[in-house]
């Protein structure tokens, strides 16, 4: 293509070929689909899934962009959770909203220090969580957050021990609201919803977290082992000979 160009400067680029692929009409089709398959979802929808349902040659990151235009002024938004999407009740209506579901059991002083120093500084593992309280951290309360679904085991740290990393969830990120952990509070906006009262020391600083499913150089994913020796799996049984 690009050798063609050189001596036919009218035929289109490659990236230009792909858009002419697309006939009218096209794209308006892959988005009701998109909208169809995110409606029907009780999850969030990850991007790859609507790739592979719609029309081959369109971009799926546009039809989504645009959806979300569409519903931005509506009771119902199309909301983005890391790369997956969903549809939710517009922030400033969801007190008129009713549910029967029940609540979020809600969580204790220590656990939401917990859950916000994962999200913070996420990979960390629970030394480190008990070394930012300065207090024991119990298996209980790390067992509260992931019961709830918003605390996971990340991979395993590449020291001594190898002790586990936790991270946050998508389920965290659709649960407050957020499309990706960059998007937590700095310290400015934490100080203007007054959840930094009294004398902030000089050195206090917001942790920017990695990406959620980004490991760090020092982590190694966590292995079926791993889940087994945690509890989370139950070991294969052994094949009769």
């Amino acid at each position: 293509m690009a050798e063609a160009q050189k001596y036919l400067p009218g035929i289109p680029d490659e990236e230009e070929f792909d858009e002419l692929l697309v006939a009218p009409g096209l794209a308006e089709e892959a988005e009701r689909i998109a909208e169809a398959l995110v409606f029907a979802s009780a999850q969030p929808i990850s991007e790859s899934y609507i790739a592979s349902r719609i029309p081959r040659g369109v971009d799926v990151g546009q039809i989504m962009s645009r959806l979300k235009e569409s519903y931005a002024g509506r009771g119902v938004n199309l909301v983005q959770v890391a790369d997956h999407w969903a549809f939710r009740t517009a922030a400033d209506l969801s007190f008129v909203v009713q549910t029967d579901e029940q609540e979020v059991k809600k969580l204790s002083r220590a656990a939401l220090e917990v859950l916000a120093i994962i999200a913070y500084h996420q990979p960390v593992t629970r030394a480190e969580i008990e070394d930012i309280r300065g207090v024991q951290t119990s298996k209980g309360t790390l067992d509260v957050l992931m019961e709830a679904g918003w605390v996971r085991f990340r991979g395993r740290r590449r020291t001594p021990g190898r002790p586990v990393t936790f991270g946050t969830t998508r389920d965290f990120l659709d649960h407050f609201g957020l499309e990706e952990i960059r998007d937590l509070p700095g310290i400015e906006e934490l100080k203007g919803a007054g959840l930094l009262s009294g004398r902030v020391p000089s050195n206090l600083h917001i942790p920017v977290p990695v990406g959620e499913d980004e490991l760090s150089d020092n982590e190694d994913p966590i292995t079926q082992m791993d889940l087994e020796e945690l509890g989370l799996l139950t070991p294969k049984a052994e094949e009769d000979d």
